[in-house]
C-alpha cells in the first residue's frame, strides 16, 4: 500500500455534503456560488447532432429551491481491453460518473460518450452521456466494476481490466433559470494530477445537464441501441411535452437506465447561480476514502496511485 498522504480526515468521518453553516477543520474546498460481470459495454455509438435546446419547462413562484439534489460523487475510468497499464485517453476504454445521492442507498452509473467532462471553453459544445447502470447497494457497483476475461474465435481469451478511480467528492445538482446545473468539489486528489487532467477533472467545476426525450427518435447510428433505450413512467415523460430535451428537473429521470444524456459547458454553467451549495469536501486518505471504506474497492497500485497521486496505472 502506498505510503499514507500527509493531510488525514477524521477517521470514519463519511465527509458528505455538509450541512449549511458546518466548517471543516481540514481547510475544505467550498463551491461558493452567490469475474463478476462488469458494467454494460455496449460498442461506441455516434453522439448526438447539435446542441439541445436547454429552455424547459418554467421554474414557478412557489417552486421548491434551487438545489434539486446533494450527494457524493466518484469518477471512474476502464482500461481498453488487455490494456493493463494506460498511459492517456487512447488506451481507456470507458469514463463513468457515479452519483450517490444524499439520504438514498442507490447509486448511477453514468457513462460518458467522449471520456471527458466538458470545460467552460467547451462553448456550446455537448458531451453525449448515457445512465448505464442503477444499483441498490455498493457491492453490486463493485462488481459492475470488476474486470473480467473471455474467449473470442479470433484471438482467444481476451482481458477486460478492473475499473480504476480518479476522484471522489461531493456534488449538487441546481435550477438555475430553465436549466439543470451540476456542481461537484473534490475530497480526493486534493490536486488534480495527470489523470485528472486527462478526463478534465477539476478541483471544482459545474456543467449544465439536460435528458433527451425517448419519443423524439434518432438518426441511424446515433446514441443507445433502441432495444436500450429508457420508456420513462408517464408522470416524466409528459414532462418533455413536444421538446426533444428537458433539464433533469426531477433528478427521477436519472433514476433510469437508458436515459440519454448531454453534458454542456461554457457561459451557462459558469454563471453566478445564486445559491451557497455547501460543497465541503474533506481531504482523505487510503483510510477514509470512500471508495475504499463504502464502495469496497480493492486497495492496489492500480486503484491507489491514480486517485491519490493522479497517475496512470
Amino acid at each position: 500500500m502506498a505510503e499514507k498522504r500527509a493531510t488525514k480526515a477524521k477517521a470514519g468521518s463519511r465527509a458528505k455534503t455538509k450541512a449549511a453553516g458546518a466548517k471543516s477543520k481540514s481547510a475544505p474546498s467550498k463551491a461558493k456560488v452567490a469475474g463478476p460481470k462488469p458494467a454494460s459495454d455496449p460498442k461506441p455509438m455516434k453522439e448526438q447532432a447539435g446542441e439541445p435546446g436547454l429552455r424547459g419547462r418554467e421554474v414557478e413562484p412557489g417552486a421548491e429551491g434551487p438545489v434539486l439534489e446533494r450527494g457524493d460523487l466518484f469518477f471512474f475510468y476502464r482500461p481498453d481491453v488487455d490494456e493493463a497499464a494506460p498511459q492517456g485517453l487512447v488506451d481507456v476504454r470507458r469514463f463513468h460518473v457515479v452519483l450517490r445521492p444524499e439520504g438514498g442507498d442507490g447509486l448511477r452509473l453514468i457513462t460518458v460518450g467522449r471520456k471527458t467532462l466538458p470545460e467552460a471553453a467547451d462553448e456550446g459544445r455537448s458531451h453525449w452521456a448515457f445512465v448505464d447502470r442503477i444499483f441498490d447497494a455498493p457491492d453490486a457497483l463493485r462488481e459492475a466494476l470488476a474486470g473480467s476475461t473471455y474467449e473470442t474465435e479470433t484471438v482467444g481469451e481476451r482481458t477486460l481490466p478492473e475499473a480504476r478511480p480518479a476522484g471522489e467528492g461531493s456534488y449538487a445538482l441546481v435550477r438555475h433559470g430553465r436549466s439543470t446545473i451540476l456542481a461537484y468539489a473534490l475530497a480526493v486528489p486534493e490536486e488534480p494530477g495527470e489523470v485528472q487532467r486527462a478526463f478534465h477533472i477539476e478541483r471544482e467545476g459545474r456543467f449544465a445537464l439536460a435528458v433527451k426525450n425517448p419519443e423524439a427518435g434518432s438518426p441511424a447510428g446515433v446514441g443507445l441501441e433502441e432495444d436500450r433505450r429508457v420508456e420513462f413512467p408517464e408522470e416524466l415523460q409528459n414532462r418533455f411535452g413536444s421538446r426533444r430535451w428537458s433539464p433533469v428537473d426531477p433528478p427521477a429521470f436519472l433514476d433510469h437506465e437508458g436515459a440519454e444524456l448531454v453534458l454542456i459547458g461554457g457561459r451557462e454553467a459558469a454563471e453566478d447561480l445564486g445559491v451557497d451549495l455547501e460543497l465541503d469536501a474533506e481531504p482523505r486518505d487510503e483510510d477514509d476514502a470512500e471508495v475504499f471504506r463504502e464502495l469496497h474497492l480493492d486497495k492496489s497500485d492500480r486503484t491507489i496511485r491514480p486517485l491519490f497521486e493522479g497517475d496512470w496505472s
